[in-house]
């Protein structure tokens, strides 16, 4: 009998890593795709059947790539887009969140509910508004014009309101009998209690806005103020693509993300189980 259960436990540990195995195959297979065409000549890249290897590795795809973009100015522009959008994410949605969790004042249900319904809405409809602000005040082609949407997250403040509704109401009161104002009890006392759910929402909003294409490339024209993602995208021509050179592009794009990663590994992990677990 113990024999048996213990095989049966041997083929189910077998079987969930063999569907692992197999998913993280899947998953990594387009990144080792994009690293071998980055290497391949222009026909070799549209080959039908494909080929894997390429038959002569060609460094000459990154130097191409280098010079049809100026990297160093999309590195600049996404660093600062990134930065300032987790920023702006963290003190605002913490502030926004403390208020609708803990605190009482007139239209706090209303308000709450254009956050929801502001979640609920496609983030393209605000896209003409946005702009129209942004062209009257004569802001586009600037830095400012790509954090402007981040300013305020709505799904941030939903869910350091959800972190704060979990810390219990006796903290604050104590504060408040120890002498804090309501500003010293927030930032105190109860901002850090949620430096977990803070860390998780910078992650986020970190990948969401190293992810933006739509916004960078309407708002900004000139190439030297683009991001890496808006940038990319002119290397896509209108009736045929030079597929090695913006492979090469991609990888060289990856840079940012990849090093964020390997310094907040820790972080990025926790963000994602915290989110889960919400």
């Amino acid at each position: 009998m113990k024999s048996s259960l213990e095989k049966s436990r041997r083929r189910r540990t077998a079987g969930t890593y063999v569907f692992f195995i197999i998913g993280s195959i899947i998953m990594i297979f387009p990144f080792v795709w994009m690293f071998l065409t980055s290497f391949k000549s222009v026909e070799e890249s549209m080959l039908i059947p494909p080929t894997i290897l390429p038959q002569e590795w060609q460094g000459k795809n990154y130097s191409d790539a280098m010079a049809s973009l100026p990297f160093l100015a999309l590195y600049k522009n996404t660093i600062l887009m990134i930065v300032w959008r987790v920023v702006c994410a963290v003190v605002f949605s913490s502030m926004a969140g403390y208020a609708f969790a803990k605190l009482n004042f007139k239209g706090k249900g209303v308000l709450f509910s254009l956050v929801l319904i502001q979640m609920m809405l496609p983030s393209q409809i605000f896209i003409t508004p946005q702009y129209q602000m942004l062209a009257k005040l004569g802001l586009t082609n600037t830095v400012f014009a790509l954090v402007f949407p981040g300013i305020v997250s709505a799904f941030g403040t939903f869910f350091l309101r959800q972190a704060y509704m979990g810390i219990p109401n006796e903290i604050a009161e104590a504060a408040y009998l120890d002498g804090c104002t309501q500003w010293q009890t927030f930032y105190k006392v109860m901002a850090p209690l949620t430096k977990a759910s803070m860390a998780a929402l910078a992650v986020f909003t970190a990948v969401f806005a190293y992810g933006d294409l739509m916004w960078p490339l309407i708002v900004n024209t000139d190439l030297n103020m683009m991001t890496l993602s808006s940038g990319l995208a002119t290397l896509r021509g209108q009736f045929s693509t030079n597929f090695p050179v913006m492979m090469a592009g991609s990888l060289l794009a990856m840079i940012p993300m990849v090093v964020l990663y390997l310094f907040f590994q820790k972080q990025f992990i926790e963000g994602v189980a915290m989110t889960g677990g919400k």
